[in-house]
């Protein structure tokens, strides 16, 4: 979406979808990890079918995380058309998320590798954190299928790994984009006759 249509999108989403339960909006920040040379994210940007994420997210804003927090070791992987999302639950000191430290990977890296290989997933190059994804999401639900939409803006960037890219700090996508999750490729009959937001699914 471009800017001027995110408020209006959102606007339109409260009309014909109901707001998620749980969680109906809130802060998502995600650390990815990648090789040096960008292995994941190349096989990403060109289109691959076959491909995984390794990240690690949490939720909130940073500067009101205190004490303790829960934290998602995550592997989304695609093959084909159909993506899977592996799990594990973790809690750590607030003090590992401070963007000062993410540099170092939040988690041991023999934790990090461990949760991999109990995952089915063995790099076969090593992983280093590379770049810190945040932004805030506006959960709905689509009252006829049932499927699961979000809407995501105010998308920040932060580079994390040394010599990557120009090290770039607190970068704002403008505008946002709004995602469908469910068991279909067809989008909901709702959305497919409101052409109103001129954009490209």
């Amino acid at each position: 979406l471009y800017p001027r249509q995110v408020l209006f999108a959102n606007a339109l989403l409260r009309q014909i979808c109901l707001p998620s339960r749980e969680y109906p909006s809130e802060q998502i920040n995600s650390l990815y990890f990648d090789t040096p040379d960008l292995e994941q994210h190349e096989r990403s940007s060109c289109g691959d079918y076959q491909k995984d994420k390794v990240r690690i997210r949490w939720y909130g804003k940073t500067e009101e995380i205190k004490g303790d927090q829960t934290i998602f070791l995550e592997l989304k992987s695609r093959r084909g058309f159909a993506s899977t999302k592996q799990r594990l639950k973790l809690r750590v000191s607030a003090e590992n998320l401070y963007p000062e430290n993410l540099g170092k990977g939040i988690v041991p890296r023999n934790l990090l590798l461990d949760t991999l290989s109990g995952f089915g997933y063995f790099p076969h190059r090593p992983l280093i954190p590379v770049i810190r994804i945040s932004y805030w999401r506006y959960r709905y639900e689509e009252m006829m299928s049932g499927q699961r939409i979000s809407l995501d803006c105010h998308i920040h960037s932060t580079m994390v790994a040394p010599g990557l890219g120009n090290g770039e700090k607190d970068l704002e996508l403008p505008g946002g984009v709004i995602e469908i999750k469910g068991q279909v490729l067809e989008l909901p009959v709702v959305l497919r006759k409101t052409r109103i937001l001129e954009t490209d699914w």
